[in-house]
């Protein structure tokens, strides 16, 4: 699975959700005028009513946070929710709905046919604001220039 991390969700907001999954009473519910908002990623494709939270490892849910890399860490459960909502949560993350997935063997196969660019986590790019420049920072780490990119792929 993966979870696409430059795409946002612009019609909802954080406060809005947890009124949704039940966590606060209502919009007006004094707890939520005092969250800190946090941007909503659209996810993918696959199950987009499902919330993933990727997040700095700074926060740790046993039986239900997956390490990631050494700094990021995922968390798919309510109570990382509400700890964000409550200020103990995550240093960094961003909430995806949804994800794209794979069927067995088939990430492999397009990884293998050159149809992947990848590179190691990096937080800095991860949990930015700036969701519009993480592409084109995603491929200068890993040294790409976007316009030397072709449609034609191969193997040397």
């Amino acid at each position: 699975m993966g979870i696409i991390v430059n795409r946002t969700a612009p019609d909802i907001g954080f406060a809005d959700l947890l009124t949704q999954l039940g966590i606060f009473k209502d919009r007006d519910d004094p707890d939520a005028a005092n969250i800190e908002e946090i941007r909503i990623h659209l996810g993918g494709p696959v199950e987009t009513g499902r919330g993933f939270v990727l997040h700095s490892s700074d926060y740790f849910l046993e039986n239900a946070t997956l390490p990631i890399a050494e700094d990021v860490c995922l968390t798919a459960t309510l109570d990382i929710l509400r700890a964000i909502a409550d200020g103990s949560g995550p240093h960094e993350a961003i909430l995806a709905l949804g994800y794209a997935g794979w069927a067995p063997t088939q990430l492999e196969t397009e990884i293998q046919a050159n149809g992947w660019l990848h590179g190691p986590a990096d937080p800095a790019i991860l949990f930015d604001d700036d969701v519009d420049s993480k592409y084109d920072r995603a491929l200068a780490k890993i040294g790409v220039d976007p316009g030397m990119l072709s449609i034609n792929a191969g193997h040397a």
